[in-house]
């Protein structure tokens, strides 16, 4: 019948077509318009503030990292301090708190690597504040005191340096450092006028 020619479009329309049209609108609806800088750069912040406290110079690093223009970061950098998910005072204090009490670093380490972090230098002069002089000594008395079991069997010498290289490494001026190793030897037994040609009078 010359109505065959419904019989014709059959195959322009048959199961093998249907799919690849499926495919292609669905494709076509399921990319969709790529997300604005605005929003990756808050994908990206909210991200990394889940894991932990970041300041502010480590976000915009990382939004830096991922393309996100300076403008835009700049933007939702200053809207996450304005509401709070940013404070490098609040995150200074918490890493002076957290560096002293459980690595027993001095100030100056902490300064050293909040400085590495990008907190402002009148930020962190206020947290390292936090640590006053005998804190700072009274800690290196425990770390001395932790240490020197292993040392024991040690000649003079070695324990002085082994004893002394611990504080510095974590920031203790040399002079509270040898003076802190002097007094914890001398309450150990050493006579003090051994370790007079090795460290300061305390």
């Amino acid at each position: 019948m010359p109505e065959a020619g419904g019989g014709r479009q059959g195959p322009a329309s048959g199961p093998g077509d249907r799919t690849r049209g499926g495919a292609s609108s669905s494709s076509r609806a399921g990319d969709g318009p790529p997300p604005r800088p605005e929003e990756q750069a808050r994908a990206i912040c909210l991200r990394l503030l889940t894991g932990s406290p970041r300041t502010r110079k480590q976000l915009a690093d990382a939004l830096a990292k991922k393309g996100i223009p300076a403008e835009v970061a700049e933007e939702v950098l200053s809207r996450f301090e304005e509401v709070g998910l940013i404070d490098d005072s609040a995150f200074a204090g918490a890493w002076v708190e957290s560096r002293h009490r459980g690595r027993g670093l001095a100030r100056r380490a902490l300064t050293q690597e909040l400085r590495t972090k990008g907190v402002a230098s009148a930020v962190i002069d206020e947290a390292v504040g936090q640590l006053d002089a005998e804190q700072e000594e009274r800690t290196a008395r425990e770390l001395v005191e932790r240490k020197l079991r292993s040392t024991r069997g040690l000649d003079r010498d070695k324990r002085l340096r082994r004893l002394a290289g611990m504080l510095a490494r974590k920031g203790y001026p040399e002079g509270l450092a040898l003076r802190v190793v002097r007094r914890a030897l001398e309450e150990e037994g050493e006579e003090p006028e051994l370790l007079d040609s090795y460290l300061p009078d305390a």
